[in-house]
């Protein structure tokens, strides 16, 4: 039986949908003695965005085209990874000692003693795939004889915010509009898709290869590989672009190196630049070359008659502190919260409290 749930994304109501990626996501169950599997959701509520009168200064937005196929080197195995000198090591800003104080279960899966519940009228007939923190059996109900799926989960079950698991250790590694899933009629919404979640340890060098191409920070595309829990705050920064200025994906790569050129023709190379310099980091001279220079483009010229109700000050401001090359600049999930973009539901969830 194949279960294939609904994915949706909308462009409505864009502070509470941020907001709720902040609040609302799947709760992981950690440790079966201190963090019980509970299903938490919490009613998102409403927002609406002031439609403005188109003003005649803003352009109209450009037909869509395909965008033009970047110049490549001949060979793309030219291009070596970046070269990182010592001397310039990067740690998480806040919650960098979670799993350094905590026992190794916790972090380690492992280590983990499955609790387990009622498993008497289900049995495995064959294992169809396998995941980091998990194993997908194709099963049967013994009372019906349903064919069912049994994914048996390794440390993983649910979770609650980007800030709870940030603070529980944990980086989500693959924030994007497809891993959101959103209830319009119960203004529900949950963050799924925990399979390339990890555990943060300070210090410690993590694959590159994670996160998808359109959303991943520039620290995965210049082989940086101490990051952070501030890798999901550029990916929140990416699905933030394209829900105000109605560009999906904001960030079009046609490869990984294409990616970094697409991110800098928007940043521009000096902050770039200035990104390699601190952390040491020298990229490989065909990449290099690849990326080229180019100017900081201000956030207006995104701006047209169709998204200009969207881009509002406050959204732009929001969408210009996530999307950052350097990581530790960029907010954290609980100072993003406070941002002013999100006091009109802040003032709403204070209203709903009084009035209970």
């Amino acid at each position: 039986m194949a279960i294939r749930p609904l994915l949706f994304f909308s462009y409505h109501h864009t502070h509470t949908t941020l907001l709720s990626l902040f609040l609302l996501t799947p709760k992981l169950s950690l440790s079966s003695q201190s963090h019980r599997p509970i299903s938490l959701l919490r009613r998102i509520s409403s927002s609406t965005l002031l439609s403005a009168s188109p003003s005649h200064h803003l352009r109209k937005p450009p037909r869509e085209r395909p965008p033009p196929l970047p110049i490549l080197p001949e060979n793309l195995a030219q291009i070596g990874k970046s070269i990182r000198r010592p001397g310039a090591a990067s740690k998480a800003r806040v919650y960098t000692d979670v799993n350094v104080v905590r026992p190794k279960e916790y972090w380690d899966y492992e280590t983990l003693t499955v609790q387990w519940g009622e498993q008497d009228d289900y049995e495995v007939v064959r294992k169809v795939g396998r995941g980091k923190y998990s194993e997908v059996f194709e099963g049967v109900h013994c009372t019906d004889n349903e064919k069912c799926v049994i994914k048996i989960l390794k440390p993983v079950k649910k979770k609650k915010a980007l800030d709870y698991c940030h603070s529980q250790g944990i980086m989500h590694r693959d924030v994007k509009p497809h891993n959101v899933m959103i209830d319009h009629e119960q203004r529900k919404l949950r963050l799924i898709d925990w399979g390339l979640a990890e555990f943060y340890h300070p210090g410690k060098e993590y694959n590159v290869r994670v996160a998808s191409r359109y959303f991943k920070g520039p620290e995965l595309l210049v082989d940086l590989q101490d990051y952070d829990y501030s890798l999901d705050m550029w990916s929140l920064g990416c699905m933030f672009a394209g829900m105000i200025f109605r560009k999906e994906p904001f960030f079009y790569g046609h490869d990984n190196y294409d990616q970094l050129v697409k991110i800098a023709k928007v940043l521009g190379t000096d902050e770039l630049n200035a990104y390699l310099n601190k952390y040491r980091m020298e990229l490989d001279p065909h990449l290099a070359a690849l990326v080229g220079r180019h100017s900081r483009k201000p956030w207006t010229k995104f701006m047209n008659v169709e998204n200009h109700h969207l881009a509002v000050p406050e959204a732009i401001d929001f969408v210009d502190i996530l999307l950052r090359y350097d990581h530790q600049d960029r907010p954290t999930a609980k100072e993003a919260m406070a941002h002013p973009y999100f006091l009109p539901i802040r003032n709403a969830e204070s209203s709903r409290t009084l009035t209970q």
